[in-house]
């Protein structure tokens, strides 16, 4: 029997999961906002906007009736903006299948309470059970992914079962997924890496060099993996896709947003300028706000996010940013090497 799934968000990873969907013989239907989106799919088989020169599999069909989309779907996949994370949860609970297996592929913190989006899944979706919920993340770039360029991400849930039926879903030849029951270490990975990426992006753009990047990717993870242990995430997970394969991939990436924010405003544009010219959603930027609010709640030091806080939001300059940075006081890097905490399934 054909699986019919459903994809909410029609953005650039939304549309490349449709095309590994349909490439296994499921028939999918893609969620966007706009008609003329919605025509140009179903009509000219592309996506300009966001995947241009991709030609999209004939098994996708776009819409822009969110109850048609979701009517009968055994598998959701949540593809949207950390910004509107909270309402689209709001619009699809009347519709959803209270069977259905929900996994979620946003990068991010609910800016407002500075909750993780499985945590918003769990509060909003609150008829449905939390053991059917996942979440996707990992080296990913969607211009890859969606010309069928072998890619491996990882698929965490607490439930076993629901990690594997993901996995089962979507596995294909050019795209590995690996499960892991730490839902919490996997999602906070996908959502620091974008600030870790403004910052190489601020020294990339002022002209320093490769060592200035291995310093801010490492010690990156560092304050990332800090965050993590706090919050009861696996340290295992932090040395995973999710974790270093993720950061690197951001990192280092001619396709990363964040990357490519940072290096401009390393140049000197302005942050209204740059997401202006950007003309798509930098998650790395709301990330460093919800960030910065959990490191000042728990009392976790971070300094990379409280620096690059301070470029984005109260008007220091990157270059002072990295000085600052490289001018802290001296430390044993042994110091902050901690025991590993490893974790299994609820069941």
């Amino acid at each position: 029997m054909t699986q019919e799934v459903a994809v909410i968000g029609a953005g650039s990873f939304g549309t490349a999961l449709a095309q590994v969907l349909a490439d296994k013989g499921c028939l999918v239907d893609l969620y966007a906002r706009r008609e003329e989106q919605v025509r140009e799919i179903n009509e000219n088989r592309t996506n300009s906007r966001y995947l241009p020169d991709v030609m999209l599999h004939a098994g996708i069909r776009a819409s822009s009736d969110l109850q048609a989309v979701l009517r009968g779907k055994r598998f959701v996949l949540l593809v949207m903006p950390s910004s509107a994370f909270r309402d689209t949860l709001q619009a699809i609970r009347p519709h959803l299948d209270p069977q259905a297996y929900v996994a979620h592929a946003t990068k991010g913190f609910d800016i407002e309470t500075g909750q993780r989006m499985s945590e918003l899944m769990e509060e909003e979706l609150y008829e449905h059970d939390r053991l059917k919920f996942a979440v996707l993340t990992g080296p990913s770039h969607a211009e890859e992914l969606s010309l069928r360029i072998p890619t491996t991400v990882v698929v965490a849930s607490r439930a076993r079962e629901t990690a594997e039926a993901f996995q089962d879903l979507l596995m294909t030849s050019y795209f590995r997924l690996y499960t892991n029951p730490d839902v919490v270490g996997t999602e906070l990975g996908g959502s620091l890496k974008n600030i870790i990426a403004l910052g190489v992006g601020f020294a990339d753009g002022l002209g320093f060099g490769d060592n200035a990047k291995a310093a801010l990717m490492t010690r990156g993870l560092t304050e990332i993996t800090r965050l993590g242990l706090q919050l009861g995430a696996a340290q295992l997970t932090f040395g995973g896709l999710s974790g270093v394969g993720d950061l690197i991939a951001t990192c280092t990436s001619k396709h990363s947003r964040n990357w490519r924010a940072g290096f401009a405003l390393g140049q000197g544009k302005s942050l209204d300028h740059v997401l202006h010219e950007m003309g798509m959603v930098v998650e790395g930027v709301r990330a460093t706000k919800g960030a910065y609010k959990i490191a000042q709640q728990t009392g976790v030091d971070m300094p990379i996010t409280t620096a690059i806080y301070q470029v984005l939001f109260e008007g220091k300059s990157p270059k002072t940013a990295v000085e600052d940075l490289m001018g802290r006081r001296r430390i044993h890097e042994m110091e902050e090497v901690a025991e590993a905490i490893s974790m299994d399934w609820e069941q």
